[in-house]
């Protein structure tokens, strides 16, 4: 028997793991944690299973039913702020002299009427927000050693400055127990293993650990009895596997014959409320690279410009085409994937066909291209920065052949990047491009300006936008009054897929 674990991951991972199994005469058994109605329907068509039904589904209320872990109280936690953003007009006297010192725009002199909530805890830090969290949890979260002390609480944040600043108000507001019983444990700490193993003994701290996306799964603390939901959470699956840090048995956590027999779990981002509407989820879509993004880009650039009937267009056209098939004469034939798609690459790879491309059947073109998009290939690595200027001005150009009213804000993307570049002049490439950088950023330059000028712009440009600095959303950090509402328990929305043992039962002995 071959077993394919983990199959919703990745869908494309899974069909190379179950292809190559394929050669092996075996059963073939798939296993997942994802609830079966959430997979992708591609993952169901390797095992050859109809959408959406699984062989078997054994859910979380079947593991507590038969006391093989644990069942979770919600508790909802509305904070104002986390819900309805920081409004100027609600603030204090004193709160609004501190907003408009933060949010004034220097330039413009604009403020911003409000921030909404999704800038909170993502670049805007509110300290009472978080004292009244970590105070609620310290006084409301599960104990152990007969109430004494806090049981093991895992605190989800949204992101690694937000874990830092949970660690640093926790630091501040009880001393006594600062610099081990509340710490960050993610990707940005050397020393996240050892935490983690520390973590995981009872008697060891830390006793909260604060983490971004590394104790979502695969952790299993059984002491674990508090946990923090301090970010949104928008995917079922995720919702479910941090569910799954705290379902875990302990025998006589609580003292002798007290079984662990339940563990908290403190919502402050309305994801309770989220889950139980019972949205139906999108179907999961792996994210297009850059590359098959510039691939695709240039196939459809290649037809703007068979449509525009413009003769001068057939040089940008030409390298267009030479593009498109470097792409794919690099790729590797014994390689799995391109395999499985040989007719369509050795086509391809025949730079003659590429000059026909408009005389393929409409209906087949399309899908195939799309196909060898998404295939690896063995074009050399190039800067990310330089790529994206590729894209952009990829799109100008569509947009501009096109008559679409996206050049504007591509334009002014392009425009913005220049400025950034400006400021590199003391090196002596960007130095040596200087009077074109000064012309892209006028307003006249953009006057007419044809897709030729815009590849010869990407031509002489790109190798420089590596140059250009990050731009990062500048850290703010506040301490307006937040209004906590009423607290309550509630269900966790724990979805049930419906699958019924009892007919699987008749199936099997069928």
């Amino acid at each position: 028997m071959l077993q394919v674990a983990g199959c919703r991951l990745k869908v494309a991972g899974c069909r190379l793991q179950v292809e190559g199994c394929r050669y092996f005469d075996s059963l073939l058994v798939g296993l997942t944690a994802t609830p079966r109605n959430e997979i992708n329907r591609d993952t169901y068509g390797i095992f050859d299973l109809e959408a959406g039904v699984p062989t078997f589904a054994y859910e979380l209320n079947n593991a507590i039913a038969d006391n093989y872990l644990v069942p979770p109280q919600g508790i909802k936690v509305p904070f104002k702020f986390l819900r309805q953003g920081i409004n100027y007009n609600q603030l204090s006297e004193a709160e609004r002299e501190e907003y408009e010192e933060k949010f004034r725009d220097e330039e413009t002199g604009e403020l911003p009427d409000k921030v909404n909530a999704a800038a909170i805890n993502k670049w805007l830090f509110n300290s009472n927000t978080v004292d009244q969290a970590l105070e609620l949890l310290m006084e409301k979260g599960l104990k152990i050693e007969g109430g004494d002390r806090l049981g093991k609480t895992i605190i989800f944040a949204r992101n690694h400055s937000h874990a830092e600043f949970i660690v640093q108000r926790f630091d501040h507001n009880y001393p006594h127990h600062k610099g081990k019983f509340a710490q960050v444990i993610d990707s940005h700490n050397s020393y996240a293993q050892s935490l983690l193993d520390d973590f995981s003994e009872l008697n060891k701290e830390p006793t909260i650990a604060v983490s971004v996306d590394m104790l979502d799964t695969g952790v299993d603390v059984p002491e674990v009895v508090n946990l923090v939901f301090f970010k949104p959470i928008y995917s079922r699956v995720k919702f479910n596997q941090m569910i799954g840090r705290g379902t875990r048995l302990c025998p006589e956590l609580f003292g002798v014959e007290q079984d662990k027999d339940k563990f908290f779990i403190f919502d402050l981002c309305s994801n309770f409320d989220y889950f139980s509407q019972n949205l139906k989820e999108s179907e999961p879509k792996l994210p297009e690279s850059l590359t098959a993004q510039i691939f695709n880009a240039r196939f459809k650039l290649n037809e703007a410009i068979i449509k525009s009937n413009n003769p001068d267009y057939d040089q940008l056209r030409d390298s267009l085409l030479d593009k498109l098939h470097q792409h794919v004469v690099t790729m590797e034939k014994d390689n799995f994937l391109v395999r499985r798609h040989l007719k369509t690459v050795e086509y391809f790879s025949d730079r003659t066909n590429w000059n026909t491309l408009n005389q393929l059947p409409s209906s087949s073109c399309p899908g195939e291209i799309e196909t060898l998009a998404s295939l690896p290939n063995g074009l050399p690595k190039e800067n990310e920065g330089s790529k994206r200027f590729d894209l952009l001005c990829l799109k100008i150009q569509l947009a501009i052949l096109k008559k679409s009213s996206d050049f504007i804000q591509l334009r002014d993307k392009v425009r913005d990047l220049l400025d950034r570049l400006e400021e590199k002049q003391t090196i002596p490439m960007v130095k040596q491009q200087l009077p074109l950088i000064e012309d892209v950023k006028e307003e006249t330059w953009w006057s007419d300006v044809t897709p030729s000028q815009i590849e010869s712009l990407r031509v002489r440009l790109r190798d420089l936008i590596k140059f250009i600095d990050k731009k990062e959303q500048n850290i703010v950090h506040t301490n307006f009054e937040d209004e906590l509402g009423e607290i309550v328990e509630v269900d966790v929305p724990i979805q049930q897929t419906g699958f019924s043992r009892d007919q699987y039962h008749k199936k099997v002995k069928a």
